[in-house]
C-alpha cells in the first residue's frame, strides 16, 4: 500500500489546489467548517442556491463529475484524481450536498442503462448542477426490502401510468427528475417484476409531501403518484430487469456513502479537550481517555482500510469490500461517540442554539441524525449479509419467498 502521490497525482493536486484557492467561495468556509455532521445549512443563505453556483463554476472548470465521460459533462479523470480533487475541495465539498445522489447514483445508473440521446441530454445538466436527481426506490411496506415494492406501472400504448407511493426521498422537495422503480408484472417472483424509469418530478400526479425530522431538518419526503405519465423512452432497462438496474443504482450508493466516513472522532477530541469535569479536564480523565483510545483505534482503522481502496484505484485495480465495511463501522461509531458525549455534557446536551452552545448542539445533531446513517444505502443487517455472502462466502439466508410469485407472498399494505 503506496500512500504518496505519483508525480502526475502530484501534478493533478496542485492544479486542483490552486483552482480552489482561486475560485471557492470563502465567505462560507467559517460556515461549512462549524457545520455539524447531520445538519449542514447556511444561516443567510439557502443551501441549493449557493450549491448551484459552485456547481456549475466547478463544471465550468472541468471540475465536476471527474470521472464522467467529457462528452457527458465530466473530465474523463481517473478514480484516483476523483479522490485526490475530493480532498483538495475539503470544506466546500458540502456545498454538493444536494447533488451527491445525482451525481453518484442516479448518473452512473443512466450512463450505464439509458439511450445515447437521453445520456447527451441529461447528464450534462446533471454534472453542471442545473438539474438535480433524486432516487425513488425505499416504500413504506417494504423496509429495507427494495425487491417488495408496491408501486405498479401499466403500460398503455407507448407509456406507462404509475401509481403508487415512495418514502424517506432525500432531496425530492427540489429535484427535477427522479429514478423510479416499479412494479410491472405481480405474476412472477418479487425480483423479477421490476422496471426502472426516470421521470419529470413536476408531471402532473406526484406529489411530494416533506417529513420533518427529529433534529429540525426537512431533507427526506414522502412522494405519491397518482397516474402519473412516463414515457417508454424513458425506460432504463429491459421491462422486468430492473432489479438488475437497481443494482447499479446500490453499488454507487453504498460506494459513495462508505466513501464519507464521518465517525464525529476529531469533533469528540476537541470537545473533551476543553470540556471541565467536576475534577478537570475530560481528556485527562482515565475512563474518556480509554473511550476516545478505542475510537482512535477504530477510527484509524477506517482511514487506513479506505487507503487501501485509494492505493488500488491508484494502480488501475479494483477495490475490495471496503467500502461496505467503512459504512458499517462508521455507522455504529457516530452513533456511539454522539451518545457518549452527551452523556458528558449531562443536562447541557439538551441545548442549543445560542452561540456558546454550539458544540452542544453540534452533538445533538449527530446523535438525532446518527440512525440514519445505518439505514441509508442499506442497513446493518444487509451489509452484514453482504459481507457474509459476498465476501466471506458463507452460506446465504433462508429466503422462502424467492421464488414465489409476488402477488401470492402474503402481506399487508397491498
Amino acid at each position: 500500500m503506496n500512500f504518496d502521490d505519483t508525480p502526475q497525482e502530484a501534478a493533478f493536486r496542485e492544479t486542483a489546489r490552486k483552482w480552489v484557492a482561486a475560485n471557492a467561495p470563502k465567505e462560507f468556509e467559517q460556515e461549512l467548517s462549524k457545520s455539524s455532521l447531520g445538519r449542514i445549512r447556511l444561516a443567510k443563505h439557502d443551501m441549493v442556491g449557493v450549491g448551484k453556483a459552485w456547481q456549475k463554476k466547478k463544471a465550468e472548470g472541468g471540475w465536476a463529475c471527474l470521472h464522467w465521460p467529457k462528452e457527458y459533462g465530466g473530465r474523463g479523470a481517473t478514480p484516483i484524481e476523483r479522490v485526490i480533487w475530493q480532498q483538495e475541495e475539503g470544506v466546500y465539498g458540502k456545498l454538493t450536498q444536494p447533488f451527491q445522489i445525482g451525481e453518484g447514483m442516479c448518473g452512473p445508473t443512466v450512463m450505464a442503462w439509458g439511450s445515447e440521446d437521453a445520456k447527451r441530454r441529461y447528464l450534462p445538466k446533471l454534472a453542471s448542477g442545473e438539474e438535480i436527481w433524486c432516487q425513488l426506490f425505499s416504500e413504506p411496506s417494504a423496509g429495507s426490502d427494495v425487491a417488495g415494492l408496491c408501486t405498479r406501472a401499466e403500460k398503455k400504448s407507448d407509456n406507462w401510468v404509475v401509481n403508487g407511493q415512495k418514502i424517506w426521498t432525500s432531496g425530492a422537495h427540489y429535484s427535477d427528475f427522479g429514478l423510479l422503480i416499479a412494479r410491472t408484472d405481480p405474476n412472477v417472483p418479487k425480483h423479477k417484476g421490476l422496471t426502472m424509469f426516470f421521470l419529470d418530478m413536476k408531471s402532473p400526479g406526484v406529489e411530494v409531501r416533506p417529513i420533518k425530522q427529529a433534529n429540525g431538518m426537512q431533507e427526506f419526503n414522502e412522494v405519491y403518484f397518482t397516474d402519473v405519465v412516463i414515457p417508454d423512452s424513458q425506460r432504463l432497462g429491459a421491462v422486468g430487469e430492473g432489479w438488475s438496474v437497481s443494482l447499479t443504482t446500490l453499488m454507487n450508493e453504498r460506494m459513495s456513502i462508505g466513501s464519507r466516513l464521518a465517525t464525529g472522532v476529531p469533533e469528540l477530541f476537541e470537545f473533551c479537550s476543553n470540556l471541565m469535569l467536576e475534577d478537570g479536564l475530560a481528556i485527562d480523565d482515565p475512563a474518556v481517555r480509554s473511550k476516545l483510545a478505542s475510537w482512535a483505534v477504530k477510527s484509524s482503522g477506517l482511514k487506513y482500510t479506505s487507503y487501501r481502496a485509494i492505493s488500488a484505484l491508484s494502480k488501475g485495480e479494483r477495490p475490495g469490500p471496503e467500502n461496505s465495511i467503512g459504512k458499517l463501522v462508521s455507522g455504529m461509531m457516530l452513533q456511539d461517540i454522539a451518545t457518549y458525549a452527551m452523556d458528558l455534557q449531562g443536562a447541557a446536551g439538551v441545548l442549543t442554539g445560542a452561540d456558546e452552545e454550539t458544540v452542544h448542539g453540534q452533538f445533538q445533531q449527530m446523535l438525532l441524525s446518527s440512525p440514519s446513517m445505518r439505514i441509508a444505502g442499506g442497513t446493518d443487517e444487509i451489509l452484514r449479509n453482504i459481507i457474509a455472502e459476498r465476501v466471506l462466502g458463507l452460506p446465504g439466508d433462508i429466503r422462502v419467498d424467492k421464488d414465489v410469485p409476488y402477488n401470492k407472498i402474503p402481506t399487508k399494505g397491498r
